[in-house]
């Protein structure tokens, strides 16, 4: 234990702290960037941890995120505290209206349409007349009518006495309909002699 008191650098201060002091001291116009930082802790601390030009960027850019620092056009500067918020990047906010407020906070209307009036008059019902519309023909130019063919009806039974058919109608193709019966052999009995 006492070795490891004895080898142990002397404590540095927190990072935050060194990168304020460094852009203070380097105090230039447009402010410092991360190389000029990093160079000016170095020499004014000279001893530091293994990892730290990683710790430097991490913290400069926790930094940054929280507005301590403000990073333009590739250099960190301390805050104008006159200056305006910068905006992200993004859509803003609505702002809120003090008169939109004021009627949201009475009573909201229920959902779905309002109940009838049970003490409302009632007035007799005058039959709606459609209005007379001129008829306008609308011509396709194939003089064919529009849409899907009325269905014929199939003669059933009438003079002929017949109601089933052993064979399929034919269709205006000249094709049967469905699957075709089943042709039987009349050769499938052979009979041999001796």
């Amino acid at each position: 234990m006492a070795a490891e008191e004895v080898n142990k650098p002397k404590s540095l201060p927190p990072y935050p702290e060194m990168i304020m002091d460094a852009i203070e001291a380097l105090d230039e116009k447009n402010g410092s960037n991360k190389s000029a930082i990093s160079r000016h802790i170095e020499s004014t601390y000279g001893d530091l941890p293994a990892g730290h030009s990683a710790l430097l960027t991490d913290h400069l850019n926790n930094m940054k995120d929280s507005g301590e620092l403000v990073f333009y056009k590739n250099n960190y500067i301390k805050p104008d505290p006159n200056a305006p918020p910068r905006r992200g990047r993004g859509r803003p906010p609505k702002p809120k209206d003090q008169m939109s407020q004021a009627f949201d906070s009475g009573p909201t209307r229920p959902r779905g349409r309002p109940p009838k009036d049970p003490n409302a008059p009632v007035l007799p019902k005058s039959p709606k007349v459609p209005p007379k519309l001129p008829k306008v023909k609308a011509s396709s130019g194939s003089g064919k009518p529009r849409g899907r063919p009325r269905k014929m009806a199939r003669p059933s039974g009438g003079l002929g006495g017949t109601t089933a058919t052993t064979e399929p109608t034919a269709t205006t193709t000249g094709k049967p309909r469905g699957r075709p019966p089943k042709v039987k052999d009349s050769m499938t009995e052979v009979s041999v002699e001796q």
